[in-house]
């Protein structure tokens, strides 16, 4: 997968390929759809972010896993992010058990995030309610010094990242704080685009989904600008949190 695999830093045993923000999605292109602006807006603040896909994205209507990859490689190329991973857990299928968190917990020791955004908690598809369980679950064992996991046959040090941040979806929830994009819109869509199997394209022979109408992409634009709004600015994303926000300066939210 793509990535040029920022920071590496030695830390006791192993390789720690440290990212601030660490954004975990059920599939390619949910991070453009949900938190793309934000990922541009904390790369161009000086952060380091990557990004993992859970899965394949292989039982979408359009396109095909080969198609879906490379297209993800693209977007990640458009975002300048570190790397983009992918988990290959199964579409559709995946579930939050032993063998699914273990894998994410190496990938959590491996990138010591301070933030993680996943999927939201309540959602239209079951995959994206599904990959925000299982984020929380293997964010919180990750910190447990008993649960042991090896990368290039090292042992791992526990690890816990500070915050989940869960994005808004399809369901409308109400954010507990709203990040401004407005600078940022424009290459979010430039991102979307990058995924030219799935979204709306009139010359398409393959069958229509849900998110391929010229009717989703409309309401990406309104989802946008009814966040920016909530906020008094022309395009916001919103983020839900389990924890409280802790700021060290009032003027960190203005």
């Amino acid at each position: 997968m793509y990535g040029c695999f920022g920071r590496w830093k030695i830390y006791f045993k192993y390789l720690i390929m440290h990212v601030d923000i660490l954004v975990i999605m059920a599939h390619p292109d949910d991070a453009e759809l949900l938190c793309s602006g934000t990922i541009l807006s904390s790369i161009n603040g000086g952060m380091s972010v990557g990004i993992i896909d859970l899965t394949k994205g292989e039982l979408g209507t359009r396109g095909n896993e080969k198609i879906r990859l490379k297209e993800a490689d693209d977007s990640a190329k458009v975002l300048g992010v570190k790397f983009r991973d992918n988990l290959g857990l199964r579409d559709g299928f995946f579930n939050v058990n032993e063998k699914s968190i273990l894998s994410l917990i190496e990938k959590i020791r491996l990138h010591t995030p301070n933030i993680i955004i996943t999927n939201a908690k309540v959602d239209r598809h079951p995959d994206h309610e599904n990959a925000s369980k299982l984020v929380k679950k293997a964010s919180f064992l990750s910190g447990l010094i008993k649960i042991k996991t090896k990368i290039n046959n090292k042992d791992q040090d526990s690890f816990r990242p500070d915050i989940i941040l869960y994005a808004i979806q399809n369901n409308y929830i109400n954010p507990d704080f709203v990040v401004d994009i407005s600078k940022y819109f424009d290459k979010k869509l430039d991102s979307i685009k990058c995924f030219k199997s799935q979204f709306y394209n009139p010359k398409s022979e393959e069958d229509e989904s849900f998110i391929s109408t010229e009717g989703f992409m409309n309401f990406i634009n309104a989802r946008s600008v009814e966040m920016g709004h909530s906020i008094g600015v022309k395009h916001g994303e919103g983020f839900t949190s389990d924890s409280k926000i802790k700021i060290d300066n009032l003027f960190n939210i203005i």
